[in-house]
Order: C-alpha cells, then structure tokens, then sequence
C-alpha cells in the first residue's frame, strides 16, 4: 500500500469525497474529483465506483455540458435530504401511534362485549333457575314464561347491554368527531399554531436562500472559471437573468 493511501471502509471514503465537495463549494470534472478523492486517500482502483454511487444516491449532483461531465455538491442538499427523511419518520410514527390507539380502543370494545354476553347468559341461567313460572325447554337459550293459568307469553332473550353501549359508542364517536372538526378551526387562529409557522417561514426562507447561494457559485465559477456563456449557464441551471433572493421577490 502506497503511504498516501489509507485503509478506509466504504462509508468512510463516501464521507471524504463529500467533504471535499463541501470544503470547497466548487464544480469539478470528473477527472479532478478523483484525483483529489485519490490524494485524500482513497485507493483510485475504487475512487471511481464510491463517487458513483454518491451520484446514484443523489448526494451529487451530475450535468453534462458539452463533451464533460461536470459534478457537485452542497452542504445545504445533505441537510435537506435529511430533513425531509426526518420529516418522513415522524409521520410514520404518528400514524402508527393512531393506529396502535384504534387496536386498543377496539380491543377494549371486544373485552367489553363479551364481558356483558357473558354476564347477560349467567342472570339468564339464576333467572331460569329462579323463576318456577317458566319453561326451560325453549331453543337457543330462550325461556318460555307462563302465567298464572299456564298460557304461554312473551319469550324472554338474554343480551341487549352491548347493543346499548354500541349505539353509545357510535354516538360518542360522532360528537368526537364534530369536536375535532372544531377544534381544528379554532387552530387556525392560534397564537402557537401562528408563531410555528412564522418559524417554519423563516426556516423556508434560509433554506431557499442557501440554495440560491448555491445556484449564484454555480453560475460565476462556470462563467468565470470555465469560460461559458451566461446564457447556456442560465438554461442549464434552469434560471432566468430575473433569478434572485425570495426576499427581493416579496412587494414591499
């Protein structure tokens, strides 16, 4: 092994060729990149596979220009990707957190059913125990009860209590509903809810303006540094001469 090359795993030397492009916020040809990535220390039998796979992974960016390639990358792209991949999580782990209170919410609703079939059946069995008016070769569980002369009446059939609290879950479930409707109209005018979003405009607004940062290095180096038109430069960054900061673009 050379002196200048060290023993580095996979993710180590993605690390190294991104901190390369970060260092310097520049735009490198392919040849170069890999050269400096070799200098750094990168074995350059593999350079040329690790710096593929960062395009791969869109933590580069790539752009044909004539018969080069031309490649960079931003600190502010690896925190984007990262905010929107923490963004993603935090989804999933309230909708899971929804989904986990249903499972329990039905669960308990199931406990409860049985619990008051099964408390429903044991009065049915005292009352036909108890009651020596009645028949109890009715079918299904049913008792048959007679009057004083031993005309047959009204059968009697256990259960009823779940379908009540059913219907009272239903309903309770409606007036939840129409509660979260209007509490999530009162939200809107929120002093907390408000000054969030205040927050996340500000937020928006660094971001949008690193990124335009970004676009304005790009443009100079390609037209200083390369030589190109400011036209072609424009189109392949996909901007206009009237491109600037979004504070500029807000009406006084």
């Amino acid at each position: 092994m050379g002196g200048s090359t060290k023993r580095m795993s996979t993710e180590e030397k993605r690390k190294v060729i991104l901190e390369i492009y970060h260092t310097s916020k520049s735009v490198y040809t392919e040849k170069e990149i890999l050269a400096l990535a070799a200098k750094a220390g990168i074995n350059a039998s593999t350079v040329g596979d690790i710096h593929t796979s960062l395009v791969d992974d869109g933590l580069v960016d790539k752009e044909k220009i004539g018969g080069s390639n031309y490649f960079w990358s931003f600190p502010s792209k690896q925190d984007r990707q990262a905010q929107l991949e923490h963004q993603r999580v935090l989804k999933e782990i309230e909708q899971l957190k929804k989904d986990m209170e249903q499972a329990q919410v039905d669960l308990a609703s199931a406990k409860r059913g049985r619990e008051d079939e099964e408390e429903d059946d044991n009065n049915d069995n005292s009352n036909n125990n108890e009651d020596e008016g009645g028949n109890g070769d009715g079918e299904n569980g049913t008792t048959t009860k007679t009057d004083n002369e031993g005309n047959n009446t009204k059968p009697i059939v256990g259960g009823g209590r779940r379908s009540q609290k059913l219907a009272r879950l239903e309903l309770l479930a409606k007036e939840r509903v129409a509660l979260e409707t209007e509490l999530a109209a009162l939200k809107e005018n929120d002093p907390q809810a408000l000054a969030d979003l205040q927050q996340e405009l500000v937020f928006v607004t660094q971001a949008a303006n690193r990124w335009t940062d970004n676009i304005f290095n790009c443009q100079t180096y390609l037209v200083k540094k390369r030589g190109m038109n400011k036209k072609e430069v424009n189109r392949m960054l996909g901007i206009t001469d009237s491109f600037d900061y979004p504070e500029d673009k807000v009406p006084k």
